[in-house]
This record gives C-alpha cells, structure tokens and sequence, in this order.
C-alpha cells in the first residue's frame, strides 16, 4: 500500500522544510476559504493545479486516478450549487430546479474552492515523509513530543495492523469458517476480526511502552532527534515562490 506513495522523480517540493511546507499550505486553504471573488478563485485552482500536476513528481497514472475524487467533489458541489442555488436573473426553471446568473457563479466558485482544497491538500500528502514532518513540527514549532511520537508510532503500526488482518483473514479461511448472511453474518464478522485484533495491538502498545522506558522516554525532557531538520535556502525559494505566484494570481483575478 505505501508503495503507492512512492514518487516517479522527487521535485524541489520534497526538499522543503515539512513544517513550512505545512503552514504555508494552512494559510492557501484558508485565503481559499474567505475568498469570495470568483475570478481570484479560479486562479487560485490554476496555480494549485499546477503545484499538483507538475511539481508533486507522480505519475501521470496516479494523478489522474486521484482526479477521480477532485472531479466527483467538483460536480457534485457545483451541480448542486447550480440547480438550487438561489437568484433573480432566472435563465432556466423547471419544478424545485432553478438555475440563475447568480446560482452560476456561485457554483463556480464553490467548485473552484472544491478543487483548490483538494490539490493542496493532494500536494501536500503527496510531497511529504510523515515521519520527517512530526520531527520538523518538533523542532521548528515545538510540538510536545508526547503528541508527535504518539502520531508516528500510529502510522508505523499501520502496515504490521494490516498484514494481522490479512493473517487472520487466511486463519479463518483455512478453518473453513462460515458465517451468516445478513446483518448477523457482519456482527460474526465484526467479532471475529476485532477482538483479536484489539487483542493484539494492546499487547504491541505495551511492548512499545516497555521499549520506551528502557531508552529513558521521558515527558518535557530536553531531547535530542534522530532525525535533525532546519530551515535552508531551498525554503526561503519556496516561500518567495508561493508568495509570488498567489499575488500574481490576485492581481491577474483583478486587472483582467
């Protein structure tokens, strides 16, 4: 599965501090958010677009299958925008359908928003190592490491949770076990998966937290990081970039 995340070439985007990378991305979703002019909201999906089909260094492939769900936001937004939305200059109505000059606009922009918090949001996961990114919120924001290590030991026990599901999956069907139909047949389903399950990962946190102790954890202490990370030039590059190209696509939205 995470093989799937891995790049076809790594952009200059891999290169930025995670943390930066992850404010400055915040800052574009919430100028997205209040912004309610429609042309500065198209040109806000251009330049995100960009970042994600040029510069997050995928497939083609992959791109395209994460499209799939920008596009369904997208429609779906937009047509229900469009079709009940409300306004004065009616062009066409039919029954509760009524789409206006107004309802047209608006849904512009609530599908233009749609696509821009997907491609930020794609961009962002898309160009960053989680681990690297809590070591960086730790040390450039000071995040309590109680909360940054608790999220890193969950996304590594992600892979061992998913080969014990596969595992108990081939257990039971070498027992030839063979459970009910209906809503009976997902409770039997549900029991048989989660209680071992659950089982097990209370036992994987417990082995975690005896590691812990034995490598001196302690909460608050001054630490230091497997994994150093700090500001370079390449991150001064990219917010001079990012600050450039949205104020071009603000005045480019006001001066067309």
């Amino acid at each position: 599965m995470f093989n799937w995340f891995t790049p076809k070439r790594e952009t200059w985007l891999f290169r930025v501090n995670p943390a930066l990378k992850f404010i400055v991305f915040f800052a574009f979703l919430i100028i997205t958010l209040v912004n309610q002019s429609l042309s500065f909201a198209i040109s806000q999906a251009i330049l995100y677009g960009i970042l994600f089909y040029v510069f997050s260094g995928y497939s083609l492939k992959k791109l395209s299958l994460l499209s799939i769900p920008l596009a369904i936001s997208f429609l779906s937004t937009g047509l229900t925008m469009l079709l009940f939305g409300k306004g004065e200059a009616v062009i066409w109505q039919w029954g509760l359908f009524k789409i206006s000059e107004e309802s047209i606009q608006h849904a512009l922009l609530l599908g233009s928003k749609s696509l821009s918090f997907g491609f930020v949001g794609f961009t962002f996961i898309l160009t960053i190592q989680p681990v690297l990114f809590f070591y960086a919120m730790m040390q450039q924001f000071r995040l309590p490491s109680k909360y940054a290590y608790s999220f890193i030991a969950a996304f590594r026990l992600i892979p061992a949770v998913t080969e014990e599901l596969q595992i108990r999956r081939n257990a039971l069907k070498v027992r030839n076990i063979q459970f009910s139909k209906g809503f009976r047949g997902f409770y039997e389903r549900l029991q048989s998966y989660t209680v071992p399950l659950f089982a097990q990962s209370i036992r994987r946190a417990q082995r975690i937290a005896v590691a812990m102790e034995a490598k001196q954890y302690q909460m608050g202490a001054a630490r230091t990081y497997y994994y150093p990370t700090r500001y370079t030039g390449i991150d001064m590059v990219f917010l001079l970039v990012m600050i450039c190209s949205l104020s071009s696509a603000f005045f480019l939205s006001i001066y067309r």
